[in-house]
């Protein structure tokens, strides 16, 4: 029941995307009609010509090639017009699948960070591309078999009638036998493809995690335990593939032996209405041409019953990610946060990832303009959660965050982060050149600034030894490039722009000690007068900073700066000291 309801949800929302393109479906359904109708002309010009030569001696041979002549035009017309059908079904569909994918990836945009946790990147892309794949395949049978088989039962009933009404009476009480043999195995076999697609959403996202992190995978000699998992899963997909294709394969069978039977029980019909002389021979051949062509839509439906299977549930998990929740928008009334001096309070902040498993509770803070906050702790405290908050990539569950006394949910999210410059233990770059990746931040930015910002950086003499220099053309994880390289380009990116706010997440956990220390004069020169919170687990980085916010379990046990905590002998000095020993 419950997936009877799903298949008629998804097929309401692809009605929802096919109303925009009305125009073309009604020329689809137009030529679908002339086209039928043409065809259905033919087998009364083969039932004239057989009565034409039906006499011993008296073929008509003129009759004959006036009714050659006619066949041929019709058919060449119906050919033009099946071709200009088949062309608008394929406009509509893969203007349907744009719509489909632009929706998407404009859902991608807005998912709430909480979504992607939960879900494996590759399971995501699964659904983008070979769902949606899969689901442009079936949409497009359904098109070029749905107009053309209607018209073609419409017009055969109607040809029937004129001919026979008792004999077409018959074809249409027998015929829809084979729609409830149809109907029963398309029924059972949805929940097969269902599985099918999320088995292949789970190896797809396999995959993917293998390919980026095939370095880990190899040092820890994990291949034979992968490729086991891997076998694993693609032995459930084969064997719900094999299940799914086995059983819907029974369907065009089951139909075409109904529809023998049909066949052959008009024929035996007509033959004795023949004798009787209730209808000629010519009749009688024409007669059964149309009780193929009636029968043959239902063939067709039948035969392409698991790729229109295939396609609903993939169609389905497709909608799912589009009807997911977005993140909660900005207020009707949020401002532009403009010229930010870097005053940031927190009060009674709290905050979990799920519900029953608290992890900030009641958090306090005030930070002055141009003060340096290093934040410090064991892992899984909640530094980086206090970091995603600051930049509102999570909404706290209780209490409220103000940056410059507004409280930062009634700012416009691009204007408050753009307030901040991040630099994160875990680099981000894009495909595109080096020049593309440091000017991401501030385009209009001149040639100037950028080798300023990458010389800051100490990133400008290793640029310079690339094969295209500044114009050298990197991939998405920053291809032969080494961490602490990649690194160095995301520090420049923050150089360049110089926000007002400043958050470094352990930003030099990849660089060599010498080019750190180096670095970190760069970042003492940056800081100065800005707000900034630095993230470290090596101490000796941050005995400089105004506060130090030592935290635990999601609370900050300790304040103050480097002297005073180590004065109090508490869990700082402990942290501390064993760093030193």
């Amino acid at each position: 029941m419950k997936n009877r309801k799903i298949r008629k949800g998804t097929l309401g929302k692809v009605m929802h995307y096919l109303k925009k393109y009305w125009f073309l479906m009604a020329l689809s359904v137009l030529f679908a009609g002339v086209t039928v109708a043409m065809t259905l002309y033919i087998p009364i010009l083969v039932g004239r010509a057989v009565d034409l030569i039906a006499g011993s001696g008296a073929v008509d041979f003129v009759g004959i090639i006036r009714i050659l002549k006619e066949g041929c035009a019709i058919i060449l017309a119906t050919a033009v017009l099946q071709w200009l059908m088949n062309m608008i079904n394929n406009k509509i569909t893969y203007q349907v699948i744009r719509d489909v994918r632009n929706e998407a990836f404009d859902k991608l945009q807005s998912l709430p960070l909480s979504y992607l946790d939960r879900h494996p990147s590759g399971e995501v892309v699964s659904r983008m591309i070979a769902d949606v794949d899969q689901f442009a395949d079936g949409l497009l049978m359904g098109f070029t078999q749905f107009f053309t088989g209607a018209a073609t039962i419409l017009g055969t009933l109607v040809f029937m009638l004129t001919i026979n009404v008792w004999i077409t009476l018959l074809v249409v009480v027998l015929t829809p036998l084979s729609l409830f043999v149809a109907k029963f195995i398309a029924t059972h076999t949805y929940d097969m493809f269902r599985l099918q697609s999320e088995t292949r959403a789970e190896q797809t996202g396999l995959i993917d995690e293998m390919i980026g992190n095939q370095k880990v995978v190899q040092a820890f000699a994990m291949e034979d335990r992968i490729q086991d998992k891997f076998d694993e899963i693609d032995r459930r997909l084969e064997k719900c593939s094999l299940k799914a294709i086995f059983y819907s394969s029974l369907t065009n069978p089951g139909t075409r032996f109904v529809n023998n039977v049909v066949y052959a029980c008009v024929a035996l019909t007509g033959a004795l209405a023949a004798i009787g002389g209730a209808i000629s021979v010519g009749g009688l051949a024409t007669f059964l041409s149309y009780a193929n062509q009636y029968t043959k839509p239902f063939n067709d439906i039948s035969s392409v019953v698991t790729e229109l299977q295939n396609s609903l549930a993939c169609a389905s998990r497709v909608f799912e990610l589009i009807e997911e929740p977005s993140q909660i928008p900005d207020a009707p009334d949020a401002v532009e946060f403009k010229d930010a001096y870097g005053a940031v309070e927190l009060e009674h902040v709290s905050f979990s990832y799920t519900k029953d498993k608290p992890l900030i509770e009641d958090l306090n803070l005030s930070v002055k303009p141009g003060q340096r906050i290093a934040i410090v702790g064991p892992t899984g405290c909640g530094k980086t959660t206090l970091i995603n908050l600051l930049m509102r990539f999570y909404d706290v569950d209780g209490g409220g965050i103000r940056m410059d006394g507004t409280d930062i949910r009634r700012m416009t999210r691009k204007s408050l982060r753009s307030a901040y410059g991040m630099v994160l233990q875990d680099t981000w770059l894009k495909s595109g050149t080096i020049r593309e990746n440091i000017l991401m931040g501030r385009p209009d930015a001149t040639e100037e600034e950028m080798i300023r910002a990458a010389k800051e950086a100490h990133a400008d003499s290793f640029i310079r030894r690339l094969p295209g220099g500044y114009d050298t053309v990197i991939q998405e994880d920053g291809g032969s490039l080494s961490q602490g390289q990649k690194q160095l380009l995301c520090i420049s990116r923050v150089m360049l722009c110089l926000p007002p706010v400043l958050i470094l997440d352990e930003a030099t956990s990849s660089i060599d000690t010498r080019t750190e220390i180096r670095i970190q004069k760069a970042f003492q020169r940056m800081m100065e007068g800005r707000t900034s919170f630095v993230v470290a687990h090596r101490l000796s980085t941050i005995r400089e900073s105004d506060v130090i916010l030592v935290m635990k379990d999601g609370h900050i046990i300790e304040q103050g700066n480097h002297e005073e905590l180590l004065g109090r002998n508490g869990f700082y000095a402990k942290l501390y000291n064993s760093q030193n020993l």
